[in-house]
C-alpha cells in the first residue's frame, strides 16, 4: 500500500467540534492504578514506582485523577499524594475514585474529550482490549464509574458504540487526525465498518476533516496493532516526530523506513510538507523469555508547561532528552524511567489520559 500525498478523503465539518491537540491547556491527567489483580502482580513495586513518578510530575502542573479497585490502598495513596502536593506547594490536587479495572492502560479505556466553542463532551468509546486480546469488561465500564463519582462535574459523557482507543489517534487540534491503517482497520475492532465508514465516524465524532493514514511501521512486542502513539506524534500543527531505526540488520528497519517515506509525502492543509524530527532508536530490550519489548521515545505525554518523556536506562536516553528539549523549548522535559512498563508492552503515554481544561476542578 502506498501513502497519499493528499489524503484521498476530505469532508467539510459544519460543527465546530474538535479533538484538542495534546498541547492544549489541561485540567488533569488520569491514571488507572495497578493492583494485585492485574498482570502487574509479580512486579507491583516496580510498576507503582513508575506510576508514583508520573503522578508527582503531573501534580507540579495540574490535577490528577486516579482510580483503583484496591480501595484501602487507593485512599492511602490519595492522601499521601495530596499531602505531597501541599508540602511542596504544588498547584495540582488528587481525586481518588474506587473503580474496578482489568488493567492500567488509561490511554485506551479513558474518555476522549472533544470541545466546541463553549463546551466539552467526554466520549466514552467502546473498549475491547485491542480486539479481544485480554479481559476488558471492567475497563470498558470505568469511565462511567468516574462520571458517576462526579469527577467530570457537569461535563456530559456520551456513550459511543464504536471501538476506539486513545492511543490509536493523534490530533493536531485543527481537524487533522494521524492514525495507522493496521490498527483502525483491524477487523476485531469494528468488523462491520470499512475504511470509508471509519473515516466518516471520526469526522462525526471527533470533528476530523482529514485522516492521514500510515500504512507501515510497527514495534515488536506491541499488543495494540501499531498504535500511532508508539510510532509518530504531532508536536505542533506543522511538526511530526517519529521513530526511526538506523540498523539495517534490525527487524524494524524496512517497515520504519517505509513509514518515514510516507511521512515525507504527507502535506499540511495548505499543501506544504510537515517538519519532521526523527527520534533515537533505543537499544533492544528483552524480557526473561527473550521476547523483545516495545521501547519507544514517541510515547511521551505533553502536559501544561512540561513533557514527560519515557526513558529506559539505555545509552540513547540522553539524546532523546536533548531532542525533546529542542522540539519543546518552552516546556520542561521530565524523564521518567519506564523500563518496568514495557514489560507489560506499553509505556508512559499508554498509562495516562489527559483531560482538557475546564473539565476537572478541585
Amino acid at each position: 500500500m502506498t501513502a497519499f500525498c493528499e489524503p484521498r478523503w476530505q469532508i467539510t465539518v459544519t460543527s465546530r467540534r474538535v479533538l484538542p491537540a495534546e498541547w492544549a491547556p489541561q485540567s488533569a491527567v488520569m491514571l488507572t492504578w495497578p493492583h494485585p489483580g492485574t498482570d502487574w502482580a509479580r512486579m507491583m513495586a516496580d510498576a507503582e514506582q513508575v506510576f508514583l513518578d508520573i503522578a508527582k510530575a503531573v501534580l507540579r502542573f495540574e490535577h490528577l485523577v486516579i482510580s483503583c479497585e484496591f480501595v484501602a490502598g487507593l485512599q492511602k495513596l490519595g492522601q499521601e499524594l495530596n499531602q505531597y502536593a501541599e508540602d511542596n506547594h504544588l498547584p495540582g490536587r488528587v481525586v481518588a475514585v474506587p473503580a474496578p479495572a482489568n488493567d492500567t492502560w488509561a490511554r485506551d479505556h479513558g474518555p476522549i474529550t472533544v470541545t466546541d466553542a463553549d463546551s466539552a463532551t467526554l466520549l466514552d468509546f467502546s473498549f475491547n482490549a485491542w480486539g479481544g486480546k485480554f479481559p476488558w469488561e471492567k475497563d470498558n465500564a470505568l469511565n462511567r464509574h468516574l462520571a458517576n463519582a462526579g469527577v467530570f462535574g457537569k461535563t456530559p459523557m456520551q456513550a459511543v458504540d464504536f471501538v476506539l482507543e486513545g492511543g490509536s489517534i493523534e490530533s493536531d487540534g485543527q481537524g487533522t487526525i494521524l492514525a495507522t491503517s493496521e490498527c483502525l482497520l483491524t477487523p476485531t475492532r469494528n468488523p462491520d465498518l470499512d475504511r470509508s465508514d471509519i473515516e466518516h465516524r471520526l469526522s462525526e465524532l471527533l470533528g476530523a476533516d482529514r485522516i492521514l493514514w500510515l500504512n507501515h511501521g510497527y514495534l515488536a512486542g506491541d499488543d495494540t496493532d501499531s498504535h500511532i502513539d508508539t510510532l509518530a506524534r504531532f508536536c505542533a500543527p506543522d511538526h511530526i516526530c517519529y521513530v526511526t531505526c538506523p540498523d539495517v540488520a534490525d527487524e524494524h528497519y524496512s517497515a520504519l523506513a517505509a513509514m518515514e517515506e510516507e511521512l515525507q509525502e504527507f502535506r499540511q492543509q495548505d499543501g506544504s510538507p510537515y517538519k519532521l524530527t526523527a527520534l533515537p532508536w533505543p537499544d533492544a530490550i528483552y524480557d526473561e523469555e527473550g521476547e523483545r519489548l516495545p521501547a519507544t521515545y514517541a510515547n511521551f505525554l505533553i502536559i501544561n508547561d512540561a513533557v514527560l518523556l519515557p526513558v529506559y536506562d539505555v545509552p540513547q536516553d540522553p539524546e532523546a532528552i536533548r531532542i525533546m528539549g529542542e522540539i519543546f523549548p518552552e516546556r520542561e522535559i521530565i524523564p521518567v524511567n519506564c523500563r518496568p512498563l514495557i514489560h507489560q508492552h506499553g509505556s508512559l503515554h499508554c498509562v495516562t489520559m489527559q483531560i482538557p481544561a475546564g473539565v476537572v476542578s478541585l
